[in-house]
């Protein structure tokens, strides 16, 4: 190539490339201002949704946020921490239990029980989580998957406090007179705002040096002691910060069904909820929202079909998730994104 024709290609290149690094930065640009619209036009319709649905969709959209706080949670230990647990249902009972004795047997204000049984559920999950500080993989979903078999039975024995196979029934939090919402609407507001906090907190939590080095015992466990992190402190303090969220999300339950007994609590719940974050996405931001309408719809779509599907659909759906997005539901939707945004740099 002679000189004249080089100093024409490198004018002609550097002219495309400040064409090419502003389509990038508006595409970045549009990319940002989508995310926050996007979250915008979300809290908008959350807000405005209870007043449109009729009261049994508000009821099951309630359930979606008692089960995403749970998965926020269940994300925090498996996605972020790089453990399994396969007894969160048991946390799950402890927070719905703790709330009902707290109200029905103590009188204890119904919004004091949020926090009481947040911290009651976050101390046992401390005390449990010894073993995980010893323990990983198959070894220590069997000691998780023990708690949560145990727990049924537990709960049958202490029948003054429990109220036994039968359970406790107790009144549901009704809304105060100047806010002129339904019974159905205060529980689901009261669920948005714990759901809202439970983010939020998770959302600083990460991005601590908690979080931190949580992600480094997750991706190296030796390269993270050599570093100065403590591996086992840190496995111990996933495990109850998980119990803690999974704690507040039984005080929602029990909230909004107004009732709680063994059965509800058995090793299937805690199976549901490792399914559902596993097909809404570990790790990912949106993961427990995918999850908890997945645990929350699917089986009551597939009632409506065969009183017998909702197992079978669930499994089947479980399955072709995980064939169709490895990284569930959630990097899925990522993955479409990040289409959507090479092909605006192309174009």
């Amino acid at each position: 190539m002679s000189e004249p024709e080089a100093k024409e290609a490198k004018e002609a290149k550097d002219e495309k490339a400040p064409q090419a690094s502003g389509r990038e930065r508006l595409t970045g640009l549009l990319a940002g201002r989508g995310r926050w619209i996007g979250i915008g036009v979300l809290a908008l319709v959350a807000l405005w949704a209870p007043f449109e649905l009729v009261p049994f969709r508000v009821f099951q959209f309630t359930m979606v946020m008692v089960y995403a706080v749970a998965l926020l949670g269940l994300n925090l230990l498996v996605g972020h921490g790089g453990q399994i647990s396969l007894g969160h249902g048991a946390f799950f009972a402890v927070g719905a239990y703790g709330t009902a004795i707290m109200m029905d047997r103590w009188d204890v204000p119904y919004l004091v029980t949020f926090p009481l049984a947040a911290a009651l559920a976050f101390a046992i999950g401390l005390a449990l989580g010894v073993p995980t500080t010893r323990l990983r993989g198959l070894y220590l979903a069997l000691v998780t998957l023990a708690i949560a078999i145990f727990l049924v039975p537990l709960l049958k024995r202490f029948e003054s406090f429990t109220g036994g196979s039968m359970g406790l029934t107790l009144e549901k939090p009704t809304p105060p007179g100047w806010t002129g919402l339904a019974e159905d609407q205060w529980l689901y507001y009261l669920a948005l705002a714990a759901t809202v906090l439970a983010f939020v907190v998770v959302h600083f939590l990460l991005r601590s040096r908690v979080g931190r080095a949580m992600h480094a015992v997750r991706d190296n466990e030796t390269a993270a002691e050599v570093m100065g992190v403590k591996p086992a402190s840190y496995k111990r303090l996933a495990f109850a910060w998980s119990a803690m969220f999974a704690g507040a999300a039984g005080c929602l339950y029990t909230w909004t069904i107004g009732f709680v007994s063994p059965d509800s609590f058995t090793v299937n719940l805690s199976i549901t909820l490792l399914a559902g974050i596993v097909v809404g996405g570990l790790g990912s931001t949106w993961g427990p929202v995918l999850g908890g309408l997945f645990v929350m719809f699917v089986p009551s779509l597939s009632q409506d079909i065969n009183k017998a599907a909702p197992g079978v659909i669930f499994g089947l759906l479980i399955i072709v998730v995980m064939y169709v997005a490895p990284t569930g539901l959630a990097g899925l939707a990522g993955r479409a994104a990040h289409s959507f945004n090479k092909t605006l740099r192309k174009g």
